[in-house]
């Protein structure tokens, strides 16, 4: 007669199912396959640290702005294998991100989602003038309570911001792709990863030209370098 196997120790099919999930969860592999985000700013533009440019249209990359995206192209390209490059609809985003799609052989995705900011009727503005204003002190301060007048909210620039990454990155599970965009959204994105509340992202310097890296794993973001411009993208090559 066979002896039957105690019911504490039987290996049934239901149980082996239940230990590989548990497995799978302890080492982090479920869930879509890890993606990194290149987070570029545009280049320099004429007015970079002169005007507010917001979604204004017509403005392109003064001759450094071009010269600092085909750097960044060049370090962009060192890493290999990026499997798609998004871009801010805006002239100048587009035209940093032409020599990147360029140098990996791809062709630029225009992503609404990484629009600038709307800063209503702030666009167009001489920022030597607007940091006169007593609302200067709360955009540099307090953000989260901040409403542009008749444009966007840095809470709601913040949500559609990351909501696009969620998006694009789900798209790419595994993969490396650039998004070209601006300097508050891309800061608006680092602080989220950081586990940082938007009333402490004008903290984060984003340059023209410069590369911010994240990536996502099972258990959520994780921040590889932000405001890159000089050092070798070689190392955030997927370990």
């Amino acid at each position: 007669m066979t002896k039957a196997t105690p019911a504490s120790t039987a290996a049934t099919p239901t149980r082996k199912r239940a230990a590989k999930k548990s497995a799978a969860r302890r080492s982090g592999s479920t869930g879509p396959k890890p993606t990194t985000i290149l987070l570029v700013r545009h280049g320099q533009t004429p007015t970079t640290g002169k005007v507010l440019p917001g979604r204004a249209t017509g403005l392109h990359l003064a001759d450094e702005g071009r010269r600092q995206a085909e750097i960044a192209a060049e370090r962009i390209a060192e890493i290999g294998s990026v499997a798609a490059v998004y871009s801010s609809p805006l002239e100048r985003a587009k035209e940093t991100a032409a020599p990147i799609s360029k140098a990996l052989g791809l062709r630029t995705k225009v992503d609404r989602g990484l629009f600038e900011c709307d800063f209503g009727d702030w666009t167009g503005k001489e920022l030597k003038k607007l940091n006169k204003l007593p609302e200067w002190r709360t955009v540099q301060s307090a953000p989260s309570t901040f409403r542009f007048p008749n444009g966007e909210s840095f809470t709601e620039m913040q949500t559609r911001m990351v909501s696009t990454l969620d998006r694009l990155r789900l798209q790419h599970p595994g993969d490396t792709i650039v998004c070209v965009s601006h300097a508050d959204t891309i800061k608006a994105a680092v602080a989220h990863a950081l586990g940082t509340h938007i009333d402490l992202f004008q903290r984060i310097v984003i340059s023209p030209a410069s590369v911010s890296a994240l990536t996502w794993h099972a258990g959520g973001p994780i921040v590889l370098a932000v405001n890159s411009t000089g050092r070798p993208l070689t190392e955030l090559r997927p370990a």
